[in-house]
C-alpha cells in the first residue's frame, strides 16, 4: 500500500515540475510585459534580470504554503487516502486547465486555479463523505469557509482595485511628466525615481524578509521597529542617486524599470510558488507523517491533524523549485505568446489591437463612456481642457514601442506594492489580475483606447477577464470530477487517471512542435521589427510579402474551383466551409497587411516611398479577390440551402472549361510571385486578358438567355453572378501581378517587365 502512495508522491513531483514549467509560460506576462513593452532592454537582459528576481524570490515563499496544507479545508476532518485524492485531484486538473490557457495564448490565474481546484476537491469529498453517513460533520465545519471566502473576495476584488488605481497613478504621472517627459526630466526624475525605488525596496526588502525563512526573529523585529525610519532613509538616498545619475547622462527610468521587473519577479515567485509546489509538498508531508505514525492504521483511518501545523519547506526544494522556473522562463515560446497578448492590448499604437475582433458588450461599453465623456466635457472650462490636453498631446515621432518608460515605471511600481499588500496579508492575491488590469488602467490613462482601437481593447479585456472566471469554475468543477473518479475508483482510478494526464501532456507537447514548425510568420516579422539592417529588413519584408501574395492566391485558385464543383454537385457543406475559410483569410489579410505595412515604415524612406504605392496595390487586390469569392459563394450557398433547382447540366458543361481556365491564370501567377521570375508576366497577364473577353461574351449569351427565359429566373441569376464575379477575379489578379512586378523589382537599375491591362 505504501508503495503505491509512494509512486504518487512521486507523480505529484512530476507533475510539480511540469506545472512549474507551464505555470511560468502564463505567469511570465506579469513581470516581463512592462520592460519588453517598453524596449527598456535587451530582451536577454530583461530574462536575466527578471530570472535573478525568481530565483532569489523562490526563498521568500515559504509564508504561503501553509494555504495549500489548511487554507481551503480543516485537515482534522480528513484521513490520508482523502487528502490524497484531493491534492492528486488538483495538480491533474491545474496543470490540464493552465496548458490548455497557454497554447490558447491567453493569461490565466494560477491562483484561481489552485484555489478553486482545492475548494471544488475538497468539497466534493466533503458531501461524500456527509452523504454517505461516516462523518458527523456540516460542511461548513469540514471547509475553511472564511478564509476560502477572503481569498476569492480579495482576488477578484483586485481586478477593479488594480485597474481604478492604474488608471488614477497613471493619469497623475503623465500629467507631470507628459508625452514628452524627456525635455524635463531634471526636476522630476530624482523624486520620482526616489519614490519609484522606495516603495519598490518596501516590498522586495521589508515585506519579503518578514515572510523569509532565511532571515532570523531578531532582524524582522527591528524591521517592524524602525521601518518608518527605514523608509526615510531610502528615499532620501535614492532620490540623490537617481538624481546623479541623470546628471551622469544614465537613463534613469530604464533603470526603474529593470529594478521594478527584478522586484515584480521576486514577488511573483513569493506569491505564487505554492500554486505550483504547495499540494506536492503538503503531499510529501501527509505521506510521511501516514508512514511514521499511522502504527498500522489504514490509509482511510489515519486522520491528517499534522497538516494544520505551518509548514516548514526544506531550502533545497524552494531553490530547486527556483532553477526550475527560470529555465522555463528563459526557453517557453508560450510565454512569448502570452507576452504579447498583454502587450498588444496595452499599446499606445492602435496597429495590431483587433486580435480580439468586436463585441456587442465592448461596443455598448464604447458608446456609454463616449456620451458620457463628451457630456463632462460640455461643462468643462477650455482653459481647462486645453491646458490637459496639452499635457497629453502625443509625441509627433512614431516610436518602435508598445508603451514607454513613464508607463512602464508606473506599471511596475504600483503592481509589486499591490502585490506586497496582499502577500503581507498571506493572501493569495493573484499576481496576472493586478498586473494585467494595473496596465489596462495605466493604458487607458494614457489614452491609448482610442476611438479607432477602443472597441477591440474592450473586448479584449472582457475576453482575458471573462477566461479568468471560466477557470474558476473549469477548476471547480473538473477538480470535483476527477477527485470523485478517484475516490470510488481507489487506487486504480488513481492509477488511470495519471496515465491520461500523461497521455495529454505529451499530445499537447506535440501538437504545439507541430504548429510551430508549420508557423514561421513571427520569426520573419520579428526579424523585419528588430533588425537595425534596413537592407535585411527589406529583404525580409519582400519574402514574407511574397509568401502572404501566394498564399492568398493559392487560396483563392482553390476555393474559387472548390465552390464551382461543390455547386455543380448541389452540395451545401463544401460551401458554407469556403465562405467560413474566406472570412478567416481576410481576417490573416488584415493581420499581414498591418504588419508589413509597419516593416515598410522601417525601410529608407525613398524606397518607401518608391514600393508602397504598388504593394498597397497588391494586397487591395488579394482584399477584393476574397471579396470577390465571398460574392460568387453567397447566392449559391443561399440557392442550396433552399433546395432549388440544381445548376442544369448545360450550364456545368459550358462553365467547367472557363472554371478550368481561371483557376489555371490564378495558379500561373501565383507561380510568378512565388518564384520571383517575371519573364513570362506578360504573356500570362495576356492570356487572363483574353480570358476577360470569352467571359464577357459569355455573359452577353447569358443575358440574352434571361430575356428569353420564360421559367424560374433563380439559377440564371445565380449563373450570371459567377460570370460576372470570374470576370472580376481576373481584373484583380493581373492588378496583383503588375503590383507585384513593381515592388518585387531590384532595388538597382533593372528593366521591368512593362503590359497594359
Amino acid at each position: 500500500m505504501e508503495i503505491s502512495y509512494l509512486i504518487i508522491i512521486a507523480f505529484l513531483f512530476i507533475l510539480a515540475i511540469t506545472d512549474l514549467t507551464v505555470g511560468v509560460s502564463n505567469d511570465a506576462v506579469n513581470f516581463l510585459s512592462s520592460a519588453v513593452g517598453s524596449k527598456a532592454a535587451k530582451l536577454k537582459t530583461v530574462l536575466f534580470v527578471a530570472s535573478a528576481g525568481v530565483f532569489i524570490g523562490a526563498a521568500f515563499s515559504s509564508g504561503m504554503m501553509d494555504i495549500a496544507r489548511h487554507g481551503i479545508f480543516q485537515p482534522q476532518y480528513f484521513y490520508f487516502s482523502d487528502v490524497m485524492c484531493i491534492f492528486l485531484a488538483v495538480v491533474i486538473s491545474d496543470v490540464f486547465l493552465l496548458d490548455l490557457f497557454n497554447s490558447l495564448g491567453l493569461p490565466t490565474s494560477t491562483t484561481v486555479s489552485m484555489v478553486f481546484e482545492l475548494l471544488g476537491a475538497a468539497f466534493i469529498i466533503s458531501i461524500i463523505k456527509m452523504s454517505s453517513g461516516t462523518m458527523d460533520a456540516s460542511i461548513v465545519d469540514l471547509l475553511n469557509t472564511d478564509k476560502a471566502l477572503t481569498m476569492i473576495i480579495s482576488i477578484f476584488l483586485s481586478v477593479a482595485i488594480a485597474f481604478v488605481f492604474g488608471l488614477l497613478v497613471q493619469w497623475i504621472s503623465r500629467m507631470i511628466f507628459t508625452f514628452h517627459f524627456r525635455r524635463n526630466l531634471a526636476a522630476k526624475i530624482g523624486i520620482f525615481g526616489g519614490i519609484a525605488v522606495t516603495s519598490i525596496l518596501y516590498f522586495m526588502v521589508i515585506k519579503g524578509l518578514k515572510g523569509s525563512s532565511l532571515v532570523s526573529a531578531d532582524v524582522k523585529a527591528y524591521i517592524d521597529e524602525h521601518t518608518g525610519m527605514l523608509l526615510l532613509c531610502s528615499f532620501v538616498f535614492f532620490t540623490l542617486l537617481m538624481q546623479f545619475l541623470h546628471f551622469c547622462k544614465v537613463n534613469v527610468l530604464k533603470i526603474i524599470v529593470l529594478i521594478g521587473t527584478f522586484s515584480l519577479a521576486l514577488a511573483f515567485a513569493g506569491n505564487d510558488l505554492v500554486n505550483f509546489i504547495g499540494v506536492t509538498l503538503a503531499g510529501l508531508s501527509s505521506f510521511q507523517d501516514f508512514t511514521a505514525n499511522a502504527n498500522g492504521l489504514a490509509p482511510d483511518q489515519f486522520v491528517m491533524t499534522s497538516l494544520m501545523e505551518s509548514a516548514k519547506t526544506p531550502v533545497y526544494f524552494l531553490v530547486g523549485a527556483g532553477a526550475v522556473m527560470v529555465f522555463a522562463l528563459c526557453t517557453s515560446k508560450k510565454a512569448r505568446k502570452v507576452l504579447q497578448t498583454s502587450i498588444n492590448l496595452s499599446s499606445q499604437q492602435n496597429d495590431e489591437n483587433d486580435m480580439f475582433g468586436s463585441s456587442p458588450l465592448a461596443r455598448n461599453v464604447v458608446r456609454v463612456t463616449t456620451n458620457l465623456v463628451n457630456a463632462v466635457s460640455k461643462k468643462t472650462p477650455q482653459s481647462v481642457k486645453d491646458w490637459m490636453n496639452e499635457r497629453f498631446r502625443p509625441l509627433e515621432e512614431r516610436e518602435d514601442t508598445a508603451f514607454d518608460l513613464v508607463r512602464a515605471s508606473v506599471n511596475l511600481v504600483l503592481a509589486g506594492l499591490l502585490i506586497a499588500v496582499g502577500t503581507s496579508m498571506k493572501l493569495p492575491l493573484s499576481t496576472t489580475y493586478v498586473t494585467f488590469m494595473v496596465g489596462m488602467g495605466s493604458s487607458l490613462a494614457d489614452r491609448a483606447w482610442g476611438r479607432e482601437s477602443a472597441v477591440y481593447r474592450v473586448t479584449g479585456v472582457v475576453s482575458v477577464i471573462g477566461g479568468w472566471f471560466i477557470t474558476a469554475g473549469a477548476a471547480f468543477i473538473l477538480a470535483a470530477l476527477v477527485a470523485t473518479i478517484m475516490y470510488y475508483g481507489g487506487l486504480p482510478a488513481m492509477f488511470i487517471m495519471i496515465a491520461i494526464v500523461i497521455y495529454i501532456l505529451i499530445h499537447s507537447h506535440i501538437s504545439y512542435n507541430k504548429k510551430q514548425k508549420g508557423d514561421k510568420e513571427d520569426n520573419k516579422m520579428q526579424v523585419i521589427m528588430t533588425s537595425q539592417d534596413t537592407n535585411e529588413v527589406w529583404d525580409m519584408l519582400k519574402l514574407h510579402t511574397a509568401e502572404t501574395l501566394s498564399h492568398t492566391l493559392s487560396f483563392s485558385a482553390e476555393t474559387y474551383k472548390r465552390m464551382f464543383e461543390a455547386f455543380s454537385k448541389d452540395d451545401p457543406r463544401p460551401l458554407k466551409g469556403s465562405l467560413s475559410k474566406i472570412i478567416d483569410e481576410k481576417n490573416l489579410m488584415k493581420k499581414m497587411r498591418r504588419a508589413e505595412t509597419r516593416g515598410m515604415q522601417r525601410i529608407e524612406q525613398p524606397l518607401a516611398f518608391e514600393r508602397s504605392t504598388w504593394y498597397h496595390l497588391c494586397t487591395n487586390s488579394c482584399q477584393q479577390m476574397l471579396n470577390t469569392l465571398t460574392r460568387i459563394g453567397e447566392p449559391m450557398k443561399e440557392h442550396t440551402d433552399n433546395s432549388f433547382s440544381p445548376m442544369s447540366q448545360i450550364y456545368i458543361e459550358e462553365f467547367s472549361p472557363y472554371c478550368r481556365d481561371v483557376y489555371n491564370s490564378l495558379m500561373d501567377i501565383n507561380t510568378i510571385i512565388a518564384t520571383g521570375d517575371y519573364t513570362n508576366a506578360e504573356s500570362v497577364s495576356e492570356k487572363a486578358k483574353d480570358l476577360k473577353h470569352k467571359l464577357a461574351n459569355l455573359r452577353k449569351t447569358q443575358t440574352i438567355r434571361l430575356h428569353k427565359s420564360s421559367g424560374s429566373l433563380r439559377m440564371d441569376f445565380v449563373y450570371l453572378n459567377l460570370i460576372q464575379e470570374s470576370h472580376e477575379l481576373l481584373s484583380e489578379v493581373r492588378n496583383l501581378l503588375r503590383g507585384g512586378n513593381k515592388f518585387f523589382a531590384s532595388t538597382t537599375a533593372t528593366k521591368d517587365v512593362e503590359y497594359k491591362l
